[in-house]
């Protein structure tokens, strides 16, 4: 009895996990498509037929291309799951951040270069002992 209640669980919560994971629209297949609220088999046909043609750039870009998309359904669309290169519908794109400047050395504290210092060795003989 416990068992079952826990594999139930355990399908419960995959099954969850996967209704909220997103579906790109360059990388989804039709099953992927269909899946999304708001898209069926014939729209799931157009975007691929569209996408096959060139990958979409943006969400404008899907909503022009495709037939009988406007922005209210790419709004539910976008709520439901469905990104374009990894984009809701209205979230900005990342920034661009400007590269660092390299890192500057403190000055040489040996300005004629550095000096190599070298302790004395212990003279060992034949037998690997130290020598006195």
């Amino acid at each position: 009895m416990l068992r079952r209640t826990g594999v139930t669980l355990v399908v419960l919560l995959m099954s969850l996990c996967q209704a909220w994971a997103a579906v790109d629209i360059n990388h989804a297949t039709e099953l992927d498509l269909d899946s999304i609220k708001g898209i069926g088999p014939s729209t799931a046909r157009k975007i691929i037929t569209q996408r096959q043609l060139k990958r979409f750039d943006s969400w404008q870009d899907f909503i022009q291309r495709v037939p009988g998309i406007g922005e209210k359904k790419a709004q539910r669309m976008s709520e439901s799951g469905l990104t374009v290169n990894g984009q809701r519908l209205g979230a900005t794109p990342a920034v661009a951040i400007a590269p660092r400047k390299p890192a500057t050395l403190p000055p040489d504290p040996f300005p004629g270069g550095s000096m190599l210092v070298e302790w004395p060795r212990q003279r060992t003989g034949a037998d690997g002992r130290a020598q006195k």
